[in-house]
């Protein structure tokens, strides 16, 4: 009967001994999201001999590296892809149809995060007049902190306003850019009256102003950068006003305010941010209470070098090498502060790039532009022509025609068959144009998780124009010799990196399709929570 008794005893201890970590890791202390704006999916292989094992290779090593992730909507930007990672939806149902659009109700362009009921806190300009009002659908943030009543703390952090804001979501706790009028970290009269003490300690740190007395040399010895073209090239533009566009780049010729715009074409941008972010995790107690907390990081120094540089660039490559180890930095922090495996993290990108287009016609490859200005002078022409009025058209941008809605009810004109004149005249114009849709065609459909209709899930029914196009592969809106632009539903803008990494999280590398908006149902499905208000994802770890 004793030896009975000892065993039963033992059995409980060890059941016990067994739960008690399960219990206590049932969910992960810390969620991090981090968004590498403009990566091409490529990035972690082109350079991946010259990565550490801390950073990339970490990720992709130890975690669930999805090597065939997608967006799966027309118009890639960087306002509409941080809404898609974070709400796990497409522009039909976040609403972000671009990072600038036309604003039918106040009739005029305006910015995705733009919003003049708010004002700048932590300087005296107009860069904090902004919220997240435009975004229709909540965010995995905000339904952390509606899971939690509130008690999860969000925290979510970029040099772009919109690449704080829409991770933040409707609810965050603190959301904070860079202001490139002063090199201060600032933030929204939506989310405080004042910045905290330990933002405003930050920003007395001055660290900008350290970064700006340093040149930016190349990390590694030249001839690593080969695979590169030739480093003074005629596809770079001449950021920092030295005559060259060939390494090392300094400040020396950049006056005024100035110097913090130019400091955010450099990798300086993205320690800047590490370092913000690093004090954020340690001020705000980050993964440290009860409650499961979240920390959005976006990089944007990448989509800034892209887009002086290039793809295939001395520059991009330098600043991928740099970010490797600025990864490795923040993951030690997070190692060191919440414990490794105690965190859950994501990485991905809002877009990807084509390259240089110039450099891809010196090469014989098809590109080329259907000319902005030319295409509107050419459409007004034609609305003159045919109706009388060139003012028919009320806005023309992001390849997409807004008809004056008032005007045509005035003149008594159908507007449908306006679309479809218009359609027509469109077809017969511009051969670069590859599908034309118009609303109707569009009002007939709904947006889905698949990529069969790229322009139908970036339509949104009430912000977009009435008739919609894009472009050859290749194409532009206007050509670029210098640098690179994205935009496109094409791969070289929509293959993007997808790695989940820690709690729960296994080693893994997975080649079937999946797309962008999976990454929100994926980290809810984790957590047990309610997806986004949204979200068509799909979870991608089971």
């Amino acid at each position: 009967m004793k030896n009975s008794i000892q065993i039963i005893t033992i059995l409980i201890v060890l059941f016990f001994i067994q739960i008690i970590p399960a219990q206590e890791n049932s969910k992960p202390k810390l969620v991090v999201g981090i968004i590498v704006d403009q990566m091409r999916y490529e990035y972690l292989s082109r350079f991946n001999q010259f990565y550490g094992n801390d950073g990339f290779k970490r990720l992709m090593n130890d975690g669930s590296n999805f090597t065939f992730a997608h967006y799966n909507y027309d118009f890639t930007s960087t306002g509409p892809g941080h809404a898609s990672i974070y709400t796990g939806t497409v522009p039909f149902y976040h609403g972000l149809i671009a990072n600038d659009f036309y604003d039918k109700q106040l009739k005029k362009m305006t910015n995705c995060v733009e919003d003049n009921n708010y004002s700048t806190v932590g300087s005296d300009d107009n860069e904090g007049n902004k919220s997240p009002k435009y975004l229709l659908s909540t965010t995995i943030t905000d339904q952390l902190k509606l899971f939690t009543n509130g008690k999860s703390k969000v925290i979510s952090v970029s040099l772009k306003d919109r690449g704080a804001i829409l991770p933040g979501g409707h609810l965050a706790d603190g959301v904070y850019w860079y202001d490139d009028n002063t090199g201060d970290f600032i933030t929204s009269s939506y989310y405080m009256s004042s910045l905290p003490q330990w933002v405003k300690d930050f920003n007395k740190r001055n660290l900008v102003e350290k970064y700006l007395h340093e040149d930016w040399n190349l990390l590694f010895p030249s001839e690593n950068y080969l695979i590169n073209p030739p480093d003074n090239s005629e596809y770079e533009k001449d950021r920092f006003k030295e005559n060259k566009t060939s390494f090392p780049h300094s400040f020396h010729n950049i006056r005024g305010e100035e110097l913090y715009q130019e400091f955010q074409n450099t990798p300086f941008g993205n320690q800047i941010l590490v370092e913000f972010s690093k004090a954020a995790l340690q001020n705000e107690n980050l993964g440290l209470g009860e409650e499961t907390d979240f920390l959005a990081i976006s990089f944007s120094a990448n989509d800034h070098i892209g887009h002086e540089y290039g793809t295939y660039s001395y520059e991009m490559m330098d600043a991928f090498i740099r970010l490797d180890k600025q990864i490795a930095e923040l993951l030690n922090t997070l190692d060191q502060q919440v414990g490794a495996g105690n965190y859950l993290l994501f990485l991905t990108t809002d877009h990807a790039a084509l390259e240089t287009p110039a450099y891809l016609r010196d090469n014989r490859i098809p590109t080329g532009e259907i000319n902005y200005q030319h295409t509107l002078d050419s459409l007004k022409s034609f609305s003159s022509r045919k109706f009388g009025d060139e003012k028919l058209i009320a806005s023309f941008s992001n390849r997409q025609i807004f008809f004056n809605r008032d005007l045509v009810k005035k003149q008594n004109l159908d507007i449908h068959e306006i679309e479809k004149l218009f359609i027509d005249y469109l077809r017969d114009t511009f051969p670069q144009i590859q599908s034309i849709f118009s609303r109707d065609d569009l009002e007939k459909m709904n947006a889905s998780r698949d990529s069969n209709n790229l322009l139908m899930n970036g339509f949104n029914p009430a912000k977009s124009g009435d008739v919609i196009f894009n472009l050859l592969p290749g194409y532009l809106i206007n050509f670029q010799e210098k640098g690179t632009q994205h935009g496109s539903q094409y791969v070289y803008d929509t293959h993007v990196p997808m790695i989940f990494y820690g709690w729960h999280v296994p080693a893994l590398t997975n080649n079937e399709p999946v797309f962008i908006v999976d990454i929100a149902s994926t980290i809810c499905n984790l957590l047990n929570i309610t997806e986004p208000s949204a979200c068509i994802g799909i979870p991608i770890i089971r």
